[in-house]
């Protein structure tokens, strides 16, 4: 197993206040991870220490085998992050923002070029690439912000709720530049969002909850453990449905002429279907969902986030 990232026993404290609590985890190469919390989770504050903003209490963190607090700049070499508020000049194009970030990494002359090119090329924004950043729609602003974090080619891309904000559309257009990344060039993608779609995506997930780790797994783990799966049934005759399911001691929920059963072990519908199918017109097992999962989990505060 490849580790990228490792992180053992992060603490971090503002005053009385402990944000993070001996935190533990690593990251794999190459895989997208989503790292999620509610606010005052701790998320913020491990990701600034994770890109060198904030210094740790206690704790260990190597990024690509090098420790931090130790080689600082060769850290900030191997990352690029996209925060959720840009950085770029409204009032540059697109191309000049490249440019200047590009310089700030020491690149110059025929290398920048090939660097502000290979950025471009990877968000798909050369058709916007003149245009002033100000002036560009708010997908296109995304696809900017990801260029620049990707002008120094990094190992790993932090993605701070990269899609706060954007129409469904625009979102679909965003994740697709993240995956086509991922697929072109093998990056390591660190994700936050609130977006449960979003986080459904992702390699591996850690829920952290008051500065600690909630629950940790890929996503169908967590949705077998936290979230349970339904059975959907349209019945051509209700009454022999509901005798099925009280034989079986299953309760049920009755919802625009859909019964809606809660499973407790996904298999148990293989039965419940076959004694039902002649009085069944229709059906379906839904999987739990991650929205499921991280409300059971955190409860109201993720109302909050």
């Amino acid at each position: 197993m490849d580790k990228i990232i490792q992180v053992d026993q992060l603490y971090k404290n503002y005053g009385a206040l402990q944000a993070v609590k001996g935190i533990s985890f690593y990251v794999e190469r190459g895989k997208l991870f989503a790292f999620l919390g509610p606010n005052g989770a701790g998320k913020s504050t491990t990701i600034d220490i994770l890109c060198t903003l904030l210094k740790p209490d206690r704790g260990e963190v190597l990024i690509d085998g090098i420790a931090l607090g130790q080689n600082n700049d060769a850290i900030r070499k191997q990352i690029g992050v996209v925060f959720q508020e840009s950085l770029l000049d409204p009032q540059l194009t697109v191309m000049e923002n490249l440019q200047t970030r590009g310089r700030f990494y020491g690149l110059q002359g025929n290398e920048l070029q090939k660097a502000v090119e290979r950025a471009l090329t990877v968000v798909e924004a050369h058709e916007f690439a003149k245009q002033a950043y100000g002036n560009c729609s708010g997908g296109q602003r995304r696809r900017a912000d990801i260029a620049r974090a990707l002008i120094h080619t990094p190992k790993i891309l932090f993605l701070d709720e990269p899609t706060t904000g954007l129409d469904p559309k625009t979102k679909e257009n965003v994740w697709q530049t993240i995956e086509n990344l991922q697929k072109q060039s093998g990056m390591t993608v660190f994700l936050t969002t609130h977006y449960m779609e979003e986080a459904a995506k992702a390699d591996y997930i850690i829920l952290l909850q008051k500065g600690e780790i909630a629950a940790k797994g890929t996503p169908y783990d967590l949705q077998d453990r936290y979230s349970s799966d339904t059975m959907r049934l349209k019945a051509r005759n209700p009454e022999k449905i509901e005798r099925v399911l009280a034989e079986n001691q299953l309760p049920f929920e009755f919802k625009n002429g859909i019964h809606v059963v809660a499973l407790t072990d996904t298999l148990l519908a293989i039965p419940l279907i076959q004694a039902m199918q002649e009085d069944l017109e229709s059906f379906e097992v839904v999987h739990g969902s991650m929205e499921d999962v991280f409300l059971n989990i955190i409860g109201g505060e993720w109302e909050h986030a």
